[in-house]
């Protein structure tokens, strides 16, 4: 158990959508694929997937914040 009072808290953004690769089921964010091919099956089958579906982002009114001193997330509302 950690002696953290969690005194220094950043709020964390709320999630954003994501895509899925509809073959190896990776979940990525828009932006690292960009108009790219699955990381995953290239590097698994060395074919170029581009077979995504958009997973929407969970609405939710919860808030997230990190402790910058121990790492710790906590979820409130």
């Amino acid at each position: 158990m950690t002696d953290c009072t969690h005194n220094n808290l950043t709020l964390l953004p709320p999630e954003k959508s994501k895509l899925r690769c509809q073959h190896c089921h990776l979940t990525i964010a828009p932006e690292e694929l960009g108009k790219s091919y699955c990381p995953e099956c290239f590097e698994m089958s060395g074919r170029k997937r581009y077979d995504f579906e958009a997973i929407a982002a969970e609405k939710t009114d919860l808030h997230r914040y990190r402790c910058e001193k121990c790492g710790v997330i906590i979820e409130c509302e």
